[in-house]
């Protein structure tokens, strides 16, 4: 297994689950943050949403997010991928409603058009587990690995 590789397995085991992250777009070059949950697959983390929200106007005017949670951070271009019922969705839509079980159905409405899906395709990351620090270029499949112990206190 290369490095690569052994970072992607730990980023499954952290974040292709349901996430809280901050998540950062930018309208008019001014930054707007807000939370956010996240499920990470195949090099790209997904929201589920409504098309209408205000980070999806301002993801449609300029793709470039970042995201944060604690010490993580990634960067990448998001896009408005649909609505759930797409049959191009469909496999990760099983994937999201899974993740995000205890609450899916009872905060999406699928009947609703201007529910989406939203991908954000990764281009680089911070991210740590049990003492070893992972910086990913993610479109030239590079890492660097490191020692990293936290002395950061998370209230």
């Amino acid at each position: 297994m290369t490095t690569y590789e052994k970072a992607l397995e730990v980023m499954k085991e952290l974040f292709a689950k349901d996430c809280q992250f901050a998540l950062a777009t930018a309208k008019d070059n001014v930054p707007t943050v807000r939370m956010i949950d996240t499920f990470f697959d195949d090099d790209s983390m997904y929201i589920v949403t409504y098309s209408k929200s205000n980070k999806v106007i301002e993801l449609e005017e300029n793709s470039q997010v970042s995201l944060c949670n604690l010490l993580y951070r990634f960067s990448g271009n998001a896009y408005n991928i649909g609505h759930p019922l797409l049959f191009k969705n469909q496999e990760i839509r099983e994937k999201l409603i899974k993740a995000f079980e205890p609450w899916y159905f009872a905060h999406n409405n699928e009947n609703d058009q201007n529910m989406c899906y939203i991908k954000i395709e990764l281009i680089s990351g911070f991210f740590y587990k049990e003492g070893v620090g992972y910086k990913l270029h993610f479109k030239s499949k590079e890492v660097e690995q490191f020692p990293f112990d936290s002395d950061i206190v998370i209230i």
